[in-house]
């Protein structure tokens, strides 16, 4: 038996710390607990118990299966070389085998996620050609485009200066993140992977997933190594509007003018004690008017990092409201003691 710890399982599955801990309390993986009362997992058992879980609710395997374990035949399935390619028009001669007639947001979203995303092969990924794939399901509709070029994480690392491929995850989780400002508003993955269900993208070893069924995120290993690939899922019956998810993170103006990072993408672990780590989440966050710090899943902050996150940054840069949101008891605790009181600078 090969006992890991819970950042461990995180990393394997694809899941957030946080979850893992919700279906361990509902008794879905068995958790061990070391003298010092930390959970230890059993590696295989929790993995198979996750792959029997998923396969019984939904009858497919975990996630979006972007590792390719157990994919069904896809509806349509086709090549395109990208030099000169046309993202609208790839959408109109492949939409009808999704039949989204009648069901008239998910159509919406999932011509809105397809063309981005399509687009961002074309302009940014550097390679020759790119594969779409579609499944058409009751309950799903699954999109995967599949390029060969450099990789989204390693094209940001290069193009942006960032100190690693993780930094390029979270860059893009912030919104407004481009390597070529003149030509894109950094938008499009930003907003398909709060419009969809489900979206992953994987490249260059690492998997970005977003729940928003679960409204969760998570970091972890992925078998693309060689250009992009990025899936997402829709179900055809949402009642989801497109419109309402750009006024989310919008002004009166309509300006993309609000951000929401996930404080958990910015370190593994549970742990946020240093000045650094808010550095690091609050980087070029000043191009926003409203920046929305979700603590989900986080345990512990310490001082310096909501000194920096609450006083000393803001100070620096008042044209921008840092507003903290899903905090534990004991995170609020030490947000509250870490907030300005009157007078302060």
């Amino acid at each position: 038996m090969e006992l890991v710890s819970i950042g461990a399982i995180a990393a394997e599955l694809g899941l957030s710390p946080s979850y893992i801990r919700l279906l361990t309390e509902q008794g879905l993986f068995a958790a061990h607990r070391t003298a010092g009362g930390h959970r230890r997992y059993d590696l295989a058992a929790t993995r198979q118990a996750w792959v029997t879980h998923c396969l019984e609710r939904e009858g497919r395997p975990p996630g979006l299966a972007l590792e390719g374990g157990g994919r069904s035949t896809p509806t349509v399935e086709c090549r395109y070389p990208l030099a000169g390619l046309e993202e609208d028009r790839v959408h109109r001669e492949l939409s009808g085998a999704l039949d989204l007639a009648g069901h008239e947001p998910a159509r919406v979203i999932v011509a809105y996620a397809f063309t981005e995303m399509l687009n961002n092969a074309i302009d940014h990924s550097g390679g020759p050609a790119a594969v779409v794939r579609l499944w058409r399901r009751a309950a799903r509709v699954e999109v995967e485009i599949a390029d060969d070029g450099d990789g989204v994480f390693a094209h940001l690392l290069a193009g942006l200066g960032l100190p690693d491929l993780f930094a390029s995850v979270q860059e893009l989780s912030k919104g407004k993140r481009t390597t070529a400002p003149e030509r894109h508003s950094g938008e499009g993955i930003f907003f398909t992977s709060k419009a969809v269900d489900l979206f992953t993208l994987a490249a260059n070893g690492i998997v970005w997933t977003v729940d928003n069924l679960r409204h969760d995120q998570a970091l972890g290993a992925s078998a693309v190594r060689v250009g992009t690939t990025v899936r997402f899922s829709v179900d055809p019956g949402t009642e989801r509007d497109l419109g309402a998810v750009f006024r989310q993170f919008s002004d009166e103006d309509h300006a993309f003018s609000r951000s929401r990072p996930v404080v958990r993408l910015f370190e593994i672990g549970v742990s946020f004690v240093s000045r650094s780590e808010a550095k690091r989440l609050l980087a070029g966050m000043e191009r926003f008017k409203e920046v929305e710090v979700d603590f989900t899943g986080i345990e512990v902050v310490g001082q310096g990092f909501v000194d920096e996150l609450l006083r000393v940054w803001p100070a620096a840069h008042p044209e921008t409201r840092i507003v903290p949101s899903h905090m534990t008891e004991e995170v609020e605790f030490m947000v509250s003691r870490g907030l300005p009181g009157p007078g302060s600078p």
